[in-house]
């Protein structure tokens, strides 16, 4: 099962899922979220923010759930390329890892400041984020990244399902299928059935459109990344 695919979920909810996720970067003015391939070299964006109406810069954002030694160079390859098809846009690229000790080691200076490309190590940026604003549903959906004791976890889960339900209902669907997600990562050993009575769910979680569409779909496609812990 691949991990990126809740982490792309998530930032096509709303703006404020781009706040959280890159530890409190704010998108100026409208933007529209989407995957892009280059024309030519079919190199594929899976996540780009892109500004609707105004001049502000473009984000190419990349997720990395293992380590890849390559992933800067990467990251620079498709700014570089979409830099080239859209030369007029200022482009800023963003890499996002589980843990901070995947960051990539070249090249040395990707991320001092004024850097192209930036970096953001969700065990360093999502503690914070649950201290300071522990109501935020945006928060809540990694609390499984966060709280290391599985009884903590355990405990708030049905607390943090109520969280999530306080998004707008035009978010809070993808919201509760990301929440869902880490919590089938997390406790991979229990069953369905376990998962759903921890979270308190009022529907069968074989029936949550989480289940089928990144768990059921997941299991077919093979051995999930490790996570934080």
């Amino acid at each position: 099962m691949k991990t990126d695919h809740p982490i792309y979920l998530f930032l096509s909810a709303d703006p404020e899922a781009f706040r959280v996720l890159t530890g409190g970067l704010s998108l100026e003015g409208e933007y529209r979220f989407c995957s892009l391939t280059i024309k030519g070299l079919e190199r594929g964006l899976d996540g780009i923010f892109e500004p609707e109406g105004h001049a502000g810069p473009v984000y190419v954002v990349e997720f990395l759930g293992q380590a890849a030694p390559a992933a800067w160079y990467n990251l620079l390859t498709k700014i570089g390329l979409y830099g080239e098809q859209f030369p007029e846009r200022d482009v800023i690229g963003i890499l996002v890892f589980l843990c901070e000790r995947d960051a990539p080691h070249y090249p040395s200076r990707v991320g001092d400041a004024g850097s192209l490309v930036t970096g953001v190590a969700l065990d360093c940026v999502l503690p914070g984020w649950l201290e300071r604003e522990p109501e935020n549903p945006f928060v809540a959906v990694f609390a499984s990244l966060i709280i290391k004791d599985d009884a903590a976890l355990r405990a708030c889960a049905p607390a943090l399902w109520r969280t999530v339900q306080t998004a707008q209902p035009a978010v809070r669907d993808v919201l509760g299928q990301v929440l869902e997600f880490w919590f089938f990562e997390r406790f991979r050993g229990l069953t369905a059935k376990q998962i759903w009575a921890m979270l308190n769910l009022v529907t069968p979680i074989q029936e949550t459109r989480a289940y089928q569409s990144i768990f059921a779909e997941g299991e077919a496609k093979g051995k999930v990344n490790t996570l934080i812990r």
